[in-house]
């Protein structure tokens, strides 16, 4: 059999029939290339306790989908850690890291696979990911979190001037979100690679438990001489923070018990930390990382008191 153009890697936790509504949006969307071995499925599981894993290879077994891989991770082990564990799965030119909570449209596979194809200089891609509300998931489409950026978003400036590119550069609100361009960073919800792209950064930063490692990989990508687009011509449904459950428009179908969402708000602020240590901090005078790392704590206690007395 001929190698696969695409290893769909989705990593799953607790979301057992959100990721199963992900699989079977591939398989009937793109029934022959499924069929063919073209697309080749792998779900790795971070030790669900929700029956994942046999729901999971149920599925398999019923499933025309040729090539379906499902992987015990053995644990809960992050984002990173997680989906580092299906790569050795994947044969693919090309790998798409997909969360489970999505669904993905007819054509847009395709349309970004022959983009990548005829763009050989770019070293990732993603779509427009539209919320299940209809609103535009800005994480698809960013900047990357430099002090100024940084201060501009978490101080409200960049809502004030959504369009500015001296305000907004966190969210690249200037650029025409209907097409086609270069961006500084994209979603691990929606990331298609080469597979050899991949190979060349070392995959997934492990540093990173949840949050912060899709601008990681975006930014070390581009230290390659790569760039990263944005395809605003396709897109996929994002329904957002269904195994983290601290996203209040999913609340309804999270299974995310309170210990979880506290473990993973402290991860969350814990990677702007390591972003700016890794990237940034030899760059500037040590007050601003005293400055940065000041308004990090103040906004992780901030979140933390409010989630306890919610609870």
């Amino acid at each position: 059999m001929s190698r696969p153009e695409v290893s769909i890697i989705i990593l799953t936790y607790n979301t057992r029939q959100i990721t199963l509504d992900a699989i079977e949006s591939v398989e009937k969307n793109y029934p022959q290339e499924v069929k063919s071995g073209k697309f080749e499925m792998i779900v790795c599981d971070n030790s669900s306790t929700d029956g994942s894993l046999e729901a999971f290879e149920d599925y398999k077994k019923k499933s025309k989908i040729k090539i379906m891989h499902v992987v015990d991770n053995g644990g809960n082990i992050g984002f990173s850690a997680g989906n580092n564990k299906g790569v050795p799965y994947a044969k693919g030119k090309y790998v798409l890291f997909l969360n489970p909570d999505t669904i993905v449209y007819p054509k847009t596979l395709t349309y970004m696979l022959d983009f990548m194809e005829a763009h050989p200089d770019v070293g990732a891609s993603s779509c427009k990911l539209i919320n299940k509300d209809g609103a535009l998931d800005f994480n698809c489409h960013r900047g990357f979190p430099t002090p100024w950026n940084s201060f501009c978003y978490f101080s409200g400036l960049q809502r004030i001037f959504p369009h500015s590119r001296t305000f907004s550069g966190y969210t690249q609100g200037w650029k025409d979100l209907k097409t086609s361009h270069e961006v500084d960073a994209i979603e691990g919800a929606f990331m298609l690679m080469p597979y050899e792209v991949g190979k060349k950064v070392g995959w997934w930063d492990e540093d990173y438990f949840f949050y912060g490692e899709d601008l990681q990989f975006s930014y070390d990508i581009r230290k390659l001489g790569y760039k990263i687009y944005y395809l605003g011509e396709v897109s996929i449904m994002h329904i957002g923070g269904a195994a983290s459950g601290i996203k209040k428009k999913t609340a309804n179908i999270t299974i995310a018990n309170i210990e979880t969402k506290r473990k993973l708000q402290n991860a969350r602020f814990e990677a702007m930390k390591i972003f700016y240590k890794k990237n940034y901090e030899k760059s500037y005078p040590a007050l601003v990382k005293w400055i940065m790392f000041g308004g990090v704590d103040y906004l992780r206690n901030k979140t933390l008191a409010a989630m306890k007395v919610s609870s």
